[in-house]
């Protein structure tokens, strides 16, 4: 069953699952997909190709799946798909993707989006996700599992932001961040490892000393990257935490990697 309240507008050729709430004065065009239990609070607004997951709670004033705001776009049908679980507080937007970028915008299950973020086109987020307030990232942007973006936080387009890292509040972050890495500063710089987080999702002492010792010589003053690159994953090669920041730096990418002061 379905609660839809009198003075919401659904579109009839919407795909609404069972136990959807809608809210009063929501509007929910015909593209879109609601799963099974999805909640929306008042005066929300989906449209466009979305579909959003089972579970998924959506509260007042979010702005979903309405046009990318990408001067490049014409019109395109493209597709913005929101996972299972996720909590979207008030005034959110999270916008489709363009021909430019694969067509979709995608974010995973189990996420939480604090009041007036912003998940731009083509961006692909990925599980455990939490953006504070007005957190905001550029078009495609890959936000790795369990990631923590600061209050008031950006990224800049194309960035990618690895498993399990950080980013302070109020900080301008232009280039990837490593898996685990913590970052801050008005033009961001790694300052670490996000050792508290680690230590919340319960690594081991062991692993954590041995991603500290992976992560000083990464970033040592003697040799090139490449070098200390090839060292660290000689020493760990049986290591997946410690390979995941090795094949991170080694990928390619159209922005730097994010460093030390």
């Amino acid at each position: 069953m379905t609660d839809i309240h009198p003075t919401a507008v659904v579109d009839p050729k919407a795909n609404i699952g069972d136990g959807v709430v809608v809210g009063p004065y929501c509007v929910v065009e015909s593209g879109v997909t609601l799963g099974d239990n999805v909640a929306l609070h008042s005066h929300v607004v989906v449209g466009g190709l979305t579909r959003v997951g089972a579970g998924t709670e959506i509260y007042p004033f979010a702005s979903i799946g309405l046009p990318p705001q990408d001067l490049k776009y014409s019109g395109e049908s493209s597709e913005l798909v929101i996972g299972e679980r996720n909590r979207v507080r008030e005034y959110v937007t999270m916008n489709p993707g363009t021909a430019d970028g694969g067509m979709i915008t995608r974010v995973g299950d189990d996420c939480l989006f604090m009041a007036s973020t912003h998940v731009a086109h083509d961006c692909i987020v990925g599980d455990h996700v939490i953006m504070a307030n007005n957190a905001t990232l550029g078009g495609h942007v890959m936000v790795g599992d369990y990631a923590i973006l600061g209050g008031l936080s950006a990224v800049h387009q194309f960035v990618r932001i690895g498993r399990h890292a950080i980013i302070g509040g109020m900080s301008g972050v232009e280039n990837d961040v490593i898996p685990y890495g913590s970052v801050m500063g008005d033009r961001a710089r790694l300052s670490g490892l996000n050792v508290i987080g680690l230590k919340r999702r319960n690594f081991a002492k062991s692993e954590i000393h041995n991603l500290r010792t992976a992560y000083r010589m990464l970033f040592a003053e003697e040799g090139t990257q490449l070098e200390r690159i090839d060292d660290v994953a000689e020493m760990f090669g049986g290591n997946a935490d410690i390979l995941e920041i090795v094949e991170f730096m080694r990928a390619d990418s159209s922005r730097g990697l994010t460093q030390p002061r």
